[in-house]
């Protein structure tokens, strides 16, 4: 918890700004439903860590739902634009490291961001669901188009390996994103050369022609 959090929570939140309360809320509110769901995040904490009354919560956002899709509705629409400005470039593998390092920067110190809109809880209908798959889609899309691209330009492999390696760059993204939930000290820019560091082992000839696009960075003392 941060000091301002403590300090909320300590005094409450009389007199502060309509807008500076509602962000405190609605950050209160991204970590818990990030961390445990909609099914199982509770107003009640949330309200706790944001220094306020429960009833509050229903009077800024109405109800659960309310306050989950407006979480829900900053996370994803973040997410969409990082990764749809990452795609102007090369379509060669350094689109990879443009993607996954918009994605580092966009949850930067709000990883559980990632986790409100691929939230398996919630419902299977209703506006919740709605606009959880408008988010997933897009992404899906943009990760499709981006690999797509990519062998076009390669002019290598049959259509169904296009396939194949789509559904292998969704794995890679999702596994690096619960990689990092693992470890909250990493910093976006450490995810982003820890990335880049893989690249350069796995690919190393692809990294030496293109290592000022890739941006490989040198690996800082003491860092993991």
């Amino acid at each position: 918890m941060s000091k301002q959090e403590k300090a909320a929570r300590a005094v409450g939140t009389k007199g502060m700004p309509r807008a500076d309360r509602e962000k405190l809320i609605l950050d209160a509110a991204a970590r818990e439903f990030g961390a445990k769901g909609y099914a199982r995040g509770s107003t009640a904490v949330v309200a706790a860590q944001a220094g306020i009354s429960k009833p509050m919560i229903y009077e800024y956002f109405g109800s659960k739902d309310g306050l989950y899709l407006t979480c829900l509705e900053h996370a994803g629409s973040r997410l969409v634009e990082a990764v749809a400005v990452a795609q102007k470039g090369p379509s060669d593998l350094t689109r990879a490291a443009r993607t996954l390092e918009a994605i580092f920067r966009a949850l930067d110190s709000r990883v559980h961001d990632w986790s409100l809109v691929y939230d398996t809880t919630l419902p299977t209908e209703g506006p919740l669901h709605a606009q959880a798959a408008v988010y997933r889609q897009e992404l899906n899309r943009l990760g499709t188009v981006g690999v797509s691209e990519f062998f076009d330009s390669s002019q290598a492999g049959e259509p169904l390996d296009t396939d194949f390696a789509t559904h292998l760059w969704y794995g890679t993204v999702s596994a690096a994103v619960a990689w990092w939930r693992h470890h909250p000290e990493q910093s976006a820019d450490e995810m982003t050369s820890r990335f880049e560091r893989i690249v350069a082992v796995l690919y190393p000839q692809t990294a030496v022609a293109s290592g000022v696009e890739l941006g490989i960075r040198p690996r800082k003392p003491g860092r993991g």
